[in-house]
């Protein structure tokens, strides 16, 4: 095996493109007063974008509970003190969060990318999307989708959003972070860490095909429901059945 063989051996794996963000070491983080970014006035509407969930318990959850600045300052001896674990507490909390992708192409076909079901849609064909597996643990590596944007001009519409699968909603408490790596140009950093008590889904980000420009717009919609509520609230028009996933071992 050649040299150039071995490299392209180890850059794709089981038919799915492994790149980094196009050189890019910054973030542009999407908020509420800054919504929108375009893909293709920073040349990143061709090739291959990565969208990746990453999630955490948070570490005030898990440790030091209920210690405040405050209380700290009165007695700084209580943060070398193990907490005392508690049945009720907040660190007992396990969430299995899924990332998922709602599609709409320009012939009208829609369809969803997500782990419920198996539907791990494919990149090398309709729809041009990816996922890569189900993350049950909030792992370092998280769940990502793959989007082949050599075919953008077959897209109209795509649904980043993000469930909770298993688990207590706790969406403020996960630091669940979205973050899309585009093929050219900086990272986009989405935080999912607003509090939205009981909400079991969080539409992300909506990309759409606008007269051949590709637009990424921060959408952080929480709801109480799942995937049927957020296609009920964004038009798709699917049907939806209650599914299961396979017991882990």
């Amino acid at each position: 095996m050649g040299f150039w063989d071995g490299l392209w051996g180890t850059w794709r794996r089981e038919g799915v493109p492994r790149f980094d963000s196009g050189g890019a070491s910054y973030a542009v983080q999407l908020t509420r007063r800054n919504p929108v970014i375009s893909l293709t006035k920073q040349g990143a509407d061709r090739g291959n974008m990565r969208v990746n969930l990453s999630w955490r318990m948070r570490s005030a959850d898990v440790g030091n509970q209920g210690l405040t600045t405050r209380a700290l300052l009165r007695h700084p001896g209580r943060l070398f003190k193990p907490d005392m674990p508690s049945p009720q507490g907040l660190a007992m909390v396990n969430v299995d969060l899924d990332l998922a992708c709602l599609y709409e192409m320009a012939d009208g076909s829609r369809g969803v990318v997500q782990p419920l079901g198996d539907f791990f849609g494919d990149a090398n064909k309709a729809p041009y999307i990816k996922l890569s597996g189900d993350d049950r643990f909030g792992s370092g590596t998280g769940e990502t989708i793959y989007i082949n944007f050599d075919h953008a001009e077959e897209f109209k519409r795509l649904l980043i959003f993000v469930y909770i699968y298993d688990g207590t909603p706790a969406f403020d408490r996960t630091h669940a972070i979205v973050t899309l790596y585009p093929s050219n140009g900086p990272r986009v950093e989405i935080a999912l860490d607003e509090r939205a008590p009981d909400a079991r889904s969080c539409a992300v980000v909506l990309i759409e095909n606008v007269k051949g420009e590709l637009k990424v717009r921060r959408e952080v919609k929480y709801v109480y429901g799942f995937q049927s509520e957020l296609d009920r609230m964004y038009g798709w028009g699917l049907q939806w059945g209650r599914g299961y996933k396979t017991p882990t071992r």
